[in-house]
């Protein structure tokens, strides 16, 4: 893929790359990987200079590539950053047209590439695998590519060692007197990528400037007027400060970020404004930056989720200029648009809109605080929306890539992909049927779909060693979830311990059938011919519903020894349409009576399951309930992005930008409105809305995959769409 050699820094051009892969329920003691403790937070600058004797025509492209990260400079202006995470055998890289960077005569490039070195879920590092390469091109002229030719040097003025969120991130504690080393030569090392096929895109990289602020003596507090994701950009003058043998009068400034006020209501700021810096999600959002004299331009490196910010500095510091600079996969606000008479679902739609759009990154964010990793629960949910509010099916692609990947590990696949984070869950395992389904129908690659089929009959495999006599699964080795947090699984009759007790216990059970039942349903859609008593999905019915249907109550309940139904023990068997067709009534009337009586989660397999059996009133009921588990709760606790549960007292650690909550998108669109593909690829789309007689107004604009999109408008019971390019 790249002319170019892989060029890293003198320290790590020897090292054996480390193998961090393993089960998760492997013992401590068995983990044999050390990782040396001063090659972490390392911060690298790589330079060329290059000449352009005479003029180019065409563009000139970048492609690059980098461990852990990079950002591209041209000629001192920032070009792009990247890659997207992957796995060392599959590894992404970026093209970008720098043709406007460039002039004549000499030119310059430098690539900011940063080594983390912790094994988290936000990178695939930890690894000892460190460095850059690129090329530049000019059709197929290569201008430049990276050799011994390149300079490195080390930015010294990352001091600190503290980490926040889940060890997601360094916290970038610096001193700005700390000059970087010398420029020297780099080290080549023979890597061991297997590069992508194609490039991912990069990322949109944009300044956002604050709405409102506030200055009193010694601070000055920042609201960028809702939550974002990216870094704090600023320009600051320190008037004095110490010399080198004057170290106790260093002028120190405190940068704070928050997603929240501590007190006091959302977007209103005053003299006594705190912001809440040490996050409900778990991340301490303070550092700490030692100033040289003169002016200090701090352009931090690693992003977070916020909306508020903080500077505290001492009397002799002036901040000249203040930004965020924000990021997002590639994201056009104008593609999917509602605008509606009902002011309540307008606003849920917003927030779960951002919500998706700021977790939409190069992989699809559990939450881009604490986590910032790829969850294949979360994915079910957040991709469904993100494939409906922008009509493009890159990042699914990826992340469905990334789930196939991780069976390199175990055929039961890795509940975050890809990263060197090793953790498993049994319900988020069994749910890529359902997304294999997805791709089939938003892509219409049929033979994309026959190799996730090996990656199902695999995946069912693995499970299969759990078995009881009768097909039911029992002391699965993986975290059975059922939902979170344990609080909202609506008192769930079975003891949730990792691992799991004795017993079978139903919702485990309900993903397994679910699997096996979508895993036919690829076949069908095939045309494979299975030889008689091959399909498994009967026999298991058969026994799921000796074990948990209670006749007396009409419902389902959460284990073989319990007369508790839950609703997560009857929404998932109407969700994956094996349930009793007398439990319907049954199961509909405990939605009514319980409502979200769980997590954001497991909420949208409530909604499906009203719709799978035709209540369409009440899922739009509950799309627009006011009650404390709804979406309006988030806005009424002044929301911008959807949050990780109802509200911000129901998890002891609630993340506010959790687009796992997004269901709202996909519900409305599918079930609402009613569209669907009539042919797979949206070549032919059918549309048959459920919208109740109650709303006067819905229209819609919906991006569609193959480039086209619906207008759809409805007024007082009457509707129209026509399908446009």
């Amino acid at each position: 893929m790249f002319k170019g050699k892989f060029i890293t820094l003198a320290e790590f051009a020897y090292l054996t790359p480390l193998d961090l892969f393993h089960r998760d329920n492997i013992p401590q003691s068995e983990i044999k990987y050390s990782h040396p403790a001063g090659l972490k937070n390392v911060h690298i600058t790589f330079k060329r200079t290059f000449s352009l004797d005479e003029p180019v025509s065409g563009q000139v492209i970048a492609r690059f590539s980098a461990d852990d990260y990079c950002k591209l400079y041209v000629n001192g202006r920032f070009a792009a950053q990247g890659p997207a995470q992957g796995y060392y055998f599959d590894y992404n890289w970026n093209e970008i047209d720098i043709t406007s960077f460039l002039k004549d005569g000499e030119n310059e490039i430098c690539a900011e590439v940063y080594y983390q070195g912790l094994i988290n879920r936000a990178y695939d590092s930890g690894d000892l695998r460190c460095g850059f390469i690129c090329d530049i091109l000019n059709g197929d002229n290569v201008i430049l590519s990276t050799d011994e030719s390149w300079q490195c040097r080390v930015d010294r003025s990352y001091v600190g060692d503290r980490t926040t969120g889940y060890e997601t991130q360094f916290l970038e504690d610096r001193d700005l007197r700390i000059p970087p080393t010398e420029w020297e030569r780099v080290r080549v090392r023979e890597h061991d990528y297997t590069f992508s096929k194609a490039p991912i895109p990069v990322l949109d990289v944009y300044e956002v400037e604050p709405k409102a602020m506030v200055a009193r003596e010694g601070s000055t507090v920042y609201d960028f007027g809702s939550e974002l994701v990216g870094t704090l950009r600023l320009t600051v003058r320190c008037n004095s400060t110490a010399t080198e043998s004057d170290l106790e009068n260093t002028t120190t400034i405190e940068l704070r970020a928050a997603e929240e006020l501590a007190e006091g209501v959302e977007g209103q700021l005053n003299a006594d404004t705190q912001i809440r810096f040490n996050t409900r999600a778990n991340c301490s959002y303070s550092e700490l930056v030692t100033l040289a004299e003169g002016e200090n331009l701090i352009d931090q490196y690693e992003y977070k989720a916020f909306r508020y910010a903080e500077v505290v500095y001492p009397s002799n510091v002036e901040v000249i200029s203040f930004c965020a600079v924000a990021r997002n996969f590639p994201f056009d606000e104008s593609a999917c648009r509602l605008d509606t008479s009902d002011d309540v679902l307008s606003k849920v739609f917003e927030v779960c809109k951002r919500g998706v759009k700021l977790g939409s990154q190069e992989v699809y964010v559990d939450c881009p605080g604490r986590e910032k990793g790829q969850y294949a629960g979360d994915l079910t949910i957040t991709s469904a929306s993100q494939l409906w509010l922008t009509g493009d099916t890159t990042l699914f692609c990826k992340a469905v890539r990334n789930q196939v990947e991780s069976a390199f590990i175990d055929d039961g696949l890795m509940a975050v992909t890809p990263g060197s984070f090793m953790q498993e869950i049994a319900d988020y395992s069994l749910q890529f049927p359902i997304l294999a389904l997805r791709y089939y129908d938003f892509t219409g690659d049929r033979d994309g779909l026959r190799e996730l089929l090996e990656v199902c009959d695999k995946l069912l495999t693995s499970f299969e060693r759990f078995q009881r006599e009768d097909g039911l699964l029992e002391g699965v080795d993986k975290w059975n979830l059922v939902d979170w947090p344990a609080n909202l699984r609506d008192n769930y009759d079975f003891e949730m311990t990792n691992p799991i007790g004795k017993g079978v216990h139903n919702v485990i059970n309900a993903f397994y059938i679910g699997a096996v039942v979508c895993t036919e349903k690829i076949i069908d859609i095939l045309d494979i011919k299975l030889e008689d008593g091959a399909r498994r999905s009967g026999a298991l019915i058969e026994a799921y519903n000796r074990c948990f249907w209670r006749q007396e109550l009409g419902l389902y309940v959460d284990s073989e020894t319990s007369d508790h139904a839950s609703l997560h023990s009857n929404v998932l068997p109407v969700y994956f349409g094996f349930a009793k067709p007398e439990s319907h009534s049954h199961i509909a009337e405990l939605i009514r009576r319980r409502g979200f009586s769980s997590g954001v989660y497991m909420a949208y397999f409530t909604l499906k399951a009203l719709a799978k059996m035709g209540l369409y009133s009440d899922v739009y009921n509950m799309l627009t309930s006011t009650g404390e588990s709804s979406w309006y709760n988030m806005v009424r606790e002044g929301a911008t992005t959807c949050f990780e549960a109802w509200g911000k007292e129901q998890k002891w650690n609630t993340s506010l930008c959790h687009p796992w909550a997004s269901a709202p998108i996909s519900v409305l669109i599918e079930d609402i409105i009613g569209i669907s593909p009539k042919t797979p690829g949206f070549g032919e789309v059918d549309v048959r809305p459920h919208i109740p007689m109650s709303v006067d107004k819905l229209d819609m604009r919906i991006p569609l995959v193959s480039g086209k999109h619906i207008e759809f408008e409805w007024e007082r019971g009457f509707y129209n769409y026509r399908i446009l390019k």
